[in-house]
């Protein structure tokens, strides 16, 4: 059986042939003198050459097996041919001991293999028990940070749930209270008109006094007397005649182009405001000036004011053009006459910096506001504040007298839009609607349209006489917008945005156009008597005019 696992080499068994016979006839002497021979002719390998990873018992016992039979012509045979296959393995023409073909391993040798891979077995069996240890330890670790966090949690939306039970009831609680809360407004509001009431007979009364008492005394010479001033009585709200011919320029917004830019100020514009009568427009700066330029005959200034002690950051010229007010960051409101050429009157009142300012179409009248979240309106003949306003939560942006009517319109950067009646010193309507701080808000003299823009870059259409929601809302962000003029028709915006550009609306279509001629921020716009050029002022200190 082992001599029939060597296929390889060419073994014949001749069993009892007559050769066989004759050579186990032959007495031990020729045995020994052929295995003399047949060691004699046994090649020996080359010291340098051997075979390697080949068990020598393998060799031996077929040697022994064979001569046990006394197979000695098979035996020479085995001899030579494994021989001459070692030798052929040695010059590469039989296949090598990696092809797994040329050598059978024995038991030792299988043994040895399998203890080998036992041993690499039983590493890797203890190294994947330590994982496996390691891991149960981080899940047991992990489990209980689970159930920490779920008791947590647990915990949370408890506090949740009687959180919501506390907010549902406190909320209910508070609805119980509107009624009482409506009654004690209705109440206040009755005792503000009433006060009013009186208060306006007592002046009627006591001016009247004081005239006569004049009259009869009629003195030759008097110091003025500062006379209390008394808000013009509107039955409804005066519209005033707009030419019914609108230009062609303004029936297409597309054909603005810019027609000539100044350099007013070295230091950013905060805003701009257009002479009444003529085409005179005054810029006020962070350079704490105020200066006047006549647009007629170019880069023109025609007048210059300083007097505040911080940035300027609103104008507003009076009814009659003669005379200009101008808010600050040093608290104050002042007034300037143009024929005196210097400040005639500095109001004293807020407490924070002044945003904007308004006059009264009456020109007795002049309205502030503040961050103190207050807006005062300043009685010009008595020079002393005649109303406080009290409503918004955070700083009031803008303030906007109503043309011909007591009403007065702030934004506010709580994000609503107040009408007060500054004459009964009640507030009528609060328009609620924009998501972002309101920058500013202003109405038409034509219609009963008012305007409201938001650091968001929204600009809200309402109607005065309507105030629960918007009539339109257009976006001009994505930058906030900053300033929003009526032309004198009423039928387009002009919308000084943050992004450097001037945004032109037509309310009927709610088309947007583009006007881009800033390098910064535009903080002030307005529209010429005609409604045919727009003057523009930004941060980069320079007045544009589109024509």
């Amino acid at each position: 059986m082992y001599v029939t696992a060597f296929s390889p080499f060419k073994f014949s068994l001749e069993g009892k042939d007559g050769a066989e016979e004759e050579e186990r006839k032959e007495g031990l002497s020729e045995e020994e003198e052929d295995e003399d021979e047949v060691f004699r002719i046994k090649p020996e390998p080359p010291k340098h050459q051997t075979i390697p990873n080949i068990p020598e018992s393998m060799d031996d016992f077929l040697r022994n097996f064979l001569l046990r039979l006394g197979l000695r012509r098979t035996l020479s045979s085995f001899e030579s041919e494994w021989y001459d296959s070692a030798q052929k393995f040695f010059s590469g023409t039989l296949p090598t001991p990696e092809s797994g073909v040329f050598f059978l391993p024995d038991a030792l040798t299988h043994q040895k293999i399998l203890q080998t891979e036992l041993e690499t077995v039983r590493r890797e069996t203890e190294l994947l028990r330590m994982e496996v240890l390691t891991a149960g330890e981080n899940l047991t670790r992990m489990q209980r940070e689970r159930n920490f966090h779920r008791l947590q949690h647990r915990r949370v939306v408890e506090d949740k749930n009687q959180l919501i039970k506390d907010l549902k009831h406190l909320k209910e609680h508070l609805k119980s209270y509107e009624p009482a809360m409506k009654q004690l407004e209705d109440k206040h509001q009755v005792a503000l008109r009433q006060k009013m009431l009186l208060s306006l007979q007592k002046d009627r009364v006591q001016n009247a006094t004081e005239a006569k008492v004049n009259q009869e005394k009629a003195p030759e010479k008097k110091s003025p007397v500062k006379i209390r001033s008394e808000f013009p009585v509107y039955s409804r709200m005066v519209k005033l005649q707009v030419d019914q011919v609108t230009s062609e320029a303004e029936k297409s917004l597309r054909s603005f182009s810019l027609q000539s830019s100044i350099k007013a100020h070295q230091q950013p514009i905060s805003c701009i405001d257009l002479h009444p009568k003529e085409m005179m427009l005054v810029s006020v700066s962070d350079d704490c000036r105020w200066r006047m330029w006549r647009l007629e005959t170019g880069e023109k200034m025609m007048l210059t004011g300083e007097g505040h002690s911080d940035w300027l950051s609103g104008c507003s010229f009076y009814p009659d053009g003669t005379k200009l007010a101008t808010t600050s960051g040093d608290t104050t409101v002042r007034l300037w006459n143009f024929s005196l050429g210097c400040c005639v009157l500095t109001f004293f009142g807020h407490s924070q910096p002044t945003w904007s300012c308004s006059f009264h179409s009456s020109g007795r009248f002049l309205a502030s506001c503040s961050s103190d979240r207050t807006a005062k309106l300043w009685d010009l003949n008595s020079q002393r504040c005649r109303l406080t306003l009290r409503r918004h939560d955070a700083s009031v942006n803008s303030v906007h007298f109503l043309s011909s009517s007591n009403l007065l319109l702030t934004a506010s950067a709580d994000k609503t839009v107040v009408l007060w009646d500054t004459r009964l010193a009640v507030c009528p309507a609060v328009f609620t609607g924009h998501r972002h701080p309101c920058n500013h808000a202003t109405s038409n003299m034509a219609t009963d349209l008012v305007a409201s823009c938001d650091s968001g870059g929204v600009v809200n259409i309402w109607d005065s006489r309507k105030p629960v929601t918007p009539l339109a809302a257009v976006d001009v962000g994505p930058m906030g917008a900053n300033q929003v003029v009526f032309s004198q028709s009423g039928k387009a915006l002009a919308v000084a945005s943050g992004d450097g550009s001037v945004r032109l609306v037509e309310l009927e279509s709610c088309e947007v156009i583009s006007l881009d001629g800033h390098n910064g921020s535009v903080q002030s716009v307005k529209f010429d008597h005609k409604g045919t050029t727009v003057m523009s002022a930004g941060s980069d200190g320079r007045i544009n005019v589109w024509s």
